[in-house]
């Protein structure tokens, strides 16, 4: 079942979140797939440029939309849908771009530091809506906190909840604090549009 939950505002500055998207075995291979990431995440260039650990500390594997995996689209299409109807109300034309498996280590303190998902490096496709889902369990790792800038100043933690889907306009100022043991696992989607007028 799932749960449609109550946004930060009702600005376009907001966040939202969704809860059950995923069932306990969709979450374990989704996560399964994190795990085996081995491509050290880059800054820039959406995130295929240069890596530097100052910035950000772990490894992505991409999600191709194919027989395998359209179940994944199509969950977080759903949720999008509704999503972006009731708080954003972005014009969105769906993924842009294949989705992206994260990993991050505690033995390397993984992390992202402060950062936007739109950019120069990302005008085609517009990215508009950005989506992180949670997929370890809070009691996997330590720190690894997702905080959201939404109003520019005040920063605000998402709870660790594994399956919580987290939406937010992709200019939102975010980050991902150092894990400091064990490791978190994620997905990250980002919904596509034509360019904000």
């Amino acid at each position: 079942m799932q749960y449609l939950l109550t946004p930060y505002n009702q600005a376009k500055e907001s966040f939202a979140w969704w809860e059950g998207a995923f069932n306990e075995q969709q979450l374990n291979w989704l996560q399964q797939q994190a795990r085996s990431s081995q491509h050290k995440a880059g800054v820039g260039g959406g995130g295929s440029g240069g890596v530097d650990p100052n910035i950000r500390r772990s490894a992505i594997n991409w999600m191709p939309n194919n027989n395998e995996t359209q179940w994944v689209f199509e969950t977080l299409g759903h949720v999008v849908s509704s999503l972006n109807a009731q708080f954003f109300g972005f014009d969105l034309t769906g993924f842009g771009e294949q989705i992206q498996l994260t990993n991050y280590d505690g033995s390397e303190q993984g992390m992202y530091g402060w950062h936007v998902d739109m950019g120069p490096h990302t005008t085609s496709p517009c990215r508009k809506l950005s989506i992180v889902v949670q997929l370890s369990d809070p009691v996997e790792y330590e720190g690894g906190v997702l905080e959201l800038q939404p109003n520019g100043k005040d920063v605000v933690k998402m709870r660790k909840q594994r399956g919580l889907v987290v939406a937010f306009p992709s200019w939102t100022l975010h980050q991902v604090t150092p894990v400091t043991q064990g490791s978190r696992q994620s997905l990250v989607a980002w919904i596509s549009g034509p360019p904000f007028k």
